[in-house]
């Protein structure tokens, strides 16, 4: 993608000083095909979790669990959503602690891989088959529980695949093109996720099944694909060969410490954690936005996150020259306050003078663009945070640094889908929409702090010690 800079080594360094082999294209995709298992079935469960259990009137699935709210504002789905994501405050840094310190003889990161990834991809499709096909407190308990492993699971493999980002790319600028293509394959994780409701439909047409039971068959052919995606990466890299790691010698809780020590990461976690809730809030409310806000079908969500997609795509070579000549911050920054004045165009939608359709198409592609640089550059900067306290410390956390941020990550989307679902208790059906309009607020307020909080980000600095 890029090419080396007059003046730099040709031969890559790791943190511990030994050469080490450049990852092969061919390898680069590989990896980014892991990327897009794990987002097909992390995306399924944000774009249909609240829409499969408390669907609007206007759909034809029926309501599996209560709607009723608890204290005013809490609902069974809020609690739902909330249960699985809630372990990852232990099950995050606990894997990036064995995985950092892990002696395995197959590598610090693919072992952990390869154990995470069936069993993730079966949690997932068991969510969607609760016990009974009426509201029913079974199918709470049900959900919750599998939700629950479903994440503890994917965490095995995530967090470790997320370390090998700074292990195999060696440079500033490998890690920006390793951070290019897994946010390529993302991106095709949330297409495949926005088909659900499509493939629910062409199922029920060519089978003749319910649209519950159509629904349920395309969570399983999509989660059948994913772990095929999962395993890729599984088969093809030799982690040993394409880096020079070695086993922290940091005890979990000092690990922990250390790592939210550090002041520029703990910059970039915070204004990761905004950023995440405020994008989780309105990818959920996705599907609310077509069905109640613009009275359109849900199929169309699928066509919409496709061409926010490929016109995100258009825009990768794009960031990822200007991230080069310009730094990855004000990329970042700008970013960020773009996507908050896009998601102010939420409260409106409806009631605009030309076409839903049309007001659909201008929402996503107006949010296509921020989204291409905010899906390339953050892991970009997490891996050169990584890598400078590499150096300094003496100490290869990668593993901790990539949980870290995973941890608030689900915090994030944990707290997005409970914000949404909260809302949702202030109207979430076609004229009685307040809820879902309030959505679009929120995440303007959260994506406007995020800007705020990385404009302290010290780039300069950091990118000083990892390339002098």
């Amino acid at each position: 993608m890029i090419e080396a800079r007059p003046g730099e080594p040709d031969i890559p360094l790791h943190s511990s000083g030994m050469p080490a082999e450049t990852l092969p294209l061919s390898k680069q995709l590989a990896y980014a095909v892991g990327q897009l298992g794990w987002s097909t079935l992390v995306n399924i469960v944000g774009v249909a979790l609240v829409y499969f259990y408390l669907p609007p009137d206007s759909a034809e699935l029926p309501q599996l669990i209560t709607g009723a709210t608890f204290f005013g504002f809490l609902n069974a789905i809020t609690l739902i959503a909330a249960s699985g994501r809630l372990l990852d405050a232990v099950t995050d840094p606990w894997i990036a602690g064995m995985s950092d310190r892990s002696r395995n003889p197959r590598g610090r990161r693919v072992p952990f891989m390869r154990t995470g990834a069936l069993p993730a991809a079966v949690f997932l499709v068991l969510m969607f088959v609760p016990p009974s096909t009426t509201e029913s407190g079974w199918n709470i308990a049900w959900v919750a529980v599998f939700q629950a492993l479903f994440y503890i699971f994917l965490t095995v493999y995530v967090t470790p695949y997320f370390a090998l980002l700074p292990e195999m790319g060696h440079t500033a600028r490998e890690r920006l093109n390793l951070s290019t293509w897994i946010s390529i394959t993302f991106a095709l994780g949330i297409i495949l996720a926005g088909l659900t409701p499509a493939i629910a439909g062409a199922i029920e047409g060519a089978l003749d099944l319910s649209p519950l039971r159509s629904f349920q068959v395309a969570v399983a052919a999509l989660a059948a694909i994913a772990l095929v995606c999962m395993y890729v990466p599984v088969l093809v890299l030799d982690e040993k060969r394409y880096t020079d790691s070695k086993p922290s010698s940091v005890p979990l809780g000092p690990a922990i410490r250390a790592t939210f020590s550090n002041s520029e990461f703990r910059k970039f976690i915070v204004s990761d954690f905004a950023y995440f809730t405020g994008l989780t809030i309105v990818q959920t409310g996705l599907l609310f936005y077509v069905t109640v806000l613009l009275e359109e079908e849900e199929e169309l969500v699928a066509t919409l996150l496709a061409v926010m997609v490929i016109v995100s795509f258009l825009f990768y070579p794009l960031v990822n020259w200007l991230a080069h000549r310009l730094g990855k911050k004000p990329l970042m920054v700008g970013a960020f306050v773009w996507m908050a004045l896009v998601f102010l165009g939420v409260p409106v939608l409806g009631n605009l003078s030309f076409a839903p359709v049309a007001q659909a198409y201008l929402l996503i592609l107006l949010l296509a663009i921020p989204l291409a640089f905010l899906g390339v550059l953050p892991n970009a900067v997490l891996a050169d945070i990584a890598e400078e306290d590499a150096l300094r410390t003496g100490q290869q956390r990668e593993g901790m640094f990539f949980a870290s941020r995973t941890l608030m990550q689900k915090f994030g989307q944990t707290f997005g889908v409970v914000s949404f679902a909260m809302l949702t208790t202030l109207g979430r059906d076609v004229g009685d929409d307040l809820g879902v309009r309030l959505s679009g607020i929120i995440g303007f307020a959260l994506c406007l702090a995020a800007a705020v909080v990385f404009a302290r980000y010290n780039e300069k600095a950091i990118l000083e010690r990892t390339n002098g």
